[in-house]
């Protein structure tokens, strides 16, 4: 059970202190996108904006406009100024809104929120596209194309209306996201990816669909490790949280040994099916600081700068 104050403001999702650092990351794209609307992202491709990128040839149907006449003057021969486009980025951020998110201390659904509230803001004030999913059994629930620091205020109110509560519905979530028209970008899934029914349909309905894909395993310490808190023994009587089963288990230390080996089987086969997909996994604890989380971690995976 968590100890911590719950969550009931911006201030309570992103201090002051770590809103500053960000305002200078941004988020990266490894892949080339094109979007809707001229954002702030320069692109490799050739467009029209202000920024000067090269000369060409001049070939029969090209835009007069952008002929350099004084080279014509020395060279006698035509060439075309070529320009780096400016592209708009969509980020996507889906979270896990199911039972089993409630959980640990520090309390992983409330850690999720927190560093989707972190990347929705460094989203905001680069100006890119932003888009929030949560999803449940049977509910998914969006926030859809904010764009602007003045969005903040209703990312944090998005995120804090989120309790989680039943299954997962991570595959009907990732089918909706995978069809929808929302441009392609950077798409980030907060989630502890322990799916009963498995997390390969659903990772499969965004992989290669035009989005850079990172998945955020987010695990409380006591998932990681159940004998972190003084070593847990003894005759206990386990609730699922998604469904209510109740399940009588005798904890010893061999069957702390078997629950070790089956979560590093679980999260290693989520490490081999992002790694062949061109996915970004990363386990990371609840505990770990969000700042050290945005600022070192996820910059050296590629995802900020």
């Amino acid at each position: 059970m968590s100890t911590a104050k719950p969550l009931r403001k911006l201030d309570d999702l992103l201090d002051s202190r770590l809103m500053a650092k960000l305002d200078a990351v941004d988020v990266v794209s490894r892949k080339i996108f094109s979007g809707k609307m001229q954002g702030e992202r320069r692109s490799k491709r050739r467009g029209q904006s202000v920024e000067f990128a090269d000369f060409r040839p001049y070939v029969h149907g090209d835009d007069l406009r952008f002929v350099d006449w004084n080279i014509f003057g020395r060279l006698d021969r035509l060439f075309l100024k070529m320009f780096l486009e400016e592209e708009d980025l969509s980020l996507i951020i889906a979270l896990d809104t199911s039972a089993s998110m409630r959980v640990g201390n520090p309390d992983a659904f409330d850690y999720a929120r927190r560093v989707a509230m972190a990347l929705a803001y460094i989203g905001l004030v680069n100006q890119h596209r932003v888009s929030l999913v949560g999803f449940s059994e049977g509910r998914i629930e969006r926030a859809s194309n904010l764009r602007g620091r003045r969005k903040a205020a209703e990312v944090a109110q998005w995120l804090l209306a989120r309790e989680p509560e039943g299954g997962s519905g991570f595959e009907p979530a990732m089918r909706l996201v995978g069809t929808s028209r929302q441009g392609r970008g950077v798409m980030v899934v907060l989630s502890d990816f322990l799916f009963p029914e498995g997390f390969e349909k659903g990772l499969a309905m965004v992989a290669g669909r035009g989005f850079d894909l990172f998945a955020l395993q987010v695990l409380a310490p006591q998932v990681v490790d159940p004998s972190r808190e003084g070593g847990i023994t003894g005759d206990l009587l386990l609730v699922d949280s998604e469904t209510g089963v109740e399940t009588e288990v005798t904890v010893t230390p061999e069957l702390l040994k078997i629950y070790k080996e089956r979560l590093d089987r679980l999260c290693g086969a989520l490490r081999n099916y992002c790694v062949r997909r061109d996915i970004v996994h990363m386990v990371v604890e609840s505990s770990t600081p969000v700042d050290t989380l945005m600022l070192e971690y996820l910059r050296r995976r590629g995802l900020l700068r």
